[in-house]
C-alpha cells in the first residue's frame, strides 16, 4: 500500500461539507443529487466514504471524480479488490465474476493502470475539522473498544486493523444483541457506508450513509444518501428507482 494511510482537512471557512455513501458507479445520480442541493464546487466539498466503484454502471467515471479538487474519497472493500486482483489471480476472478467488477475486463491496460495508481493513493480514513467538533469518516468501523486517535495511530503499523476499516462490520452485528452500537470516543461524528440499510441512520455518534443505491433490483427503496454534516446536519436521499438515468 503506498498511500497516506491518513488524511485531515482543515476547516471549510467558506462553504459546506458534504459525505456521500457508497457511490457504486452511480455518478449521473450523485449528479443530480449535487444540483438539488445546491452544490458550489468552488465553496463546498464531497467526501465519499469508499466503494466508488463496481455494481453501477458507471465505474469508469471514478476517475473523473477523483480528479476534482472537491471530491474527496476513502479507500472501501471494493478499491482494495481491485488494488490486490493485480497480484491474485484468484482474487481478479472473484471480484469480476461475482463482485460487480466485471467493467475492469472493459477497459484498457493503460487505464487500468491509472485506475490502480489513483485507487492506491487513496486514504483508508480521513478527519475533517468543523465548528462543531472533529467528523471522522472511514469505509466500514474502527474496533469498538478503540478511540478515533488511537486507532488512526495504530493503523499505521497494524495491517490487520487496514483490513478491518474496510470490511468489519462488527459493531452492527453486536448491536443487533445489545440493542445498540458503542460510541467513538475523540470524534463528533463518524461517517461510514459498506452496510447497505433501508434507511440512513445515525446511532449514538456513527452516521450509517450507505442505502444501497447500485442495488436497485434487488432492493425495494434503494436509494443513493447525501449528508450535509457542516455547518449543520442534513440528509437528501434520492431513490435509485424512477430516478436512474437510460445510460
Amino acid at each position: 500500500m503506498t498511500n497516506t494511510l491518513v488524511k485531515h482537512f482543515d476547516r471549510n471557512v467558506q462553504g459546506r461539507d458534504f459525505a456521500v455513501g457508497d457511490i457504486h458507479g452511480m455518478y449521473s445520480m450523485l449528479e443530480d443529487m449535487l444540483d438539488r442541493v445546491q452544490f458550489d464546487p468552488d465553496r463546498d466539498r464531497l467526501f465519499c466514504v469508499g466503494d466508488l466503484i463496481d455494481r453501477g454502471p458507471e465505474s469508469d467515471r471514478t476517475l473523473e471524480f477523483l480528479a476534482y479538487e472537491w471530491f474527496h474519497a476513502v479507500q472501501g472493500n471494493h478499491e482494495r479488490m481491485l488494488i490486490e486482483s493485480a497480484q491474485d489471480p484468484d482474487g481478479l476472478e472473484n471480484w469480476t465474476t461475482n463482485n460487480g467488477g466485471e467493467w475492469w475486463l472493459d477497459i484498457d491496460t493503460g487505464t487500468q493502470s491509472v485506475f490502480r495508481k489513483a485507487i492506491d493513493a487513496l486514504p483508508i480514513a480521513m478527519e475533517v475539522e468543523t465548528e462543531a467538533g472533529l467528523v471522522g469518516i472511514i469505509h466500514a468501523d474502527i474496533p469498538a473498544e478503540t478511540s478515533w486517535s488511537d486507532f488512526l495511530d495504530l493503523m499505521k503499523d497494524d495491517k490487520y486493523l487496514q483490513y478491518y476499516a474496510v470490511w468489519s462490520r462488527n459493531r452492527l452485528r453486536r448491536a443487533e444483541t445489545e440493542g445498540d452500537v458503542t460510541p467513538v470516543e475523540g470524534v463528533r461524528l463518524m461517517i461510514v457506508g459498506h452496510t447497505p440499510l433501508r434507511q440512513a441512520a445515525q446511532m449514538q455518534n456513527i452516521y450509517y450513509l450507505d442505502t444501497a443505491a447500485a442495488y436497485w433490483e434487488e432492493v425495494d427503496g434503494a436509494k443513493l444518501s447525501l449528508l450535509e454534516f457542516s455547518p449543520r446536519l442534513e440528509l437528501t436521499c434520492m431513490e435509485t428507482h424512477g430516478a436512474l438515468r437510460v445510460y
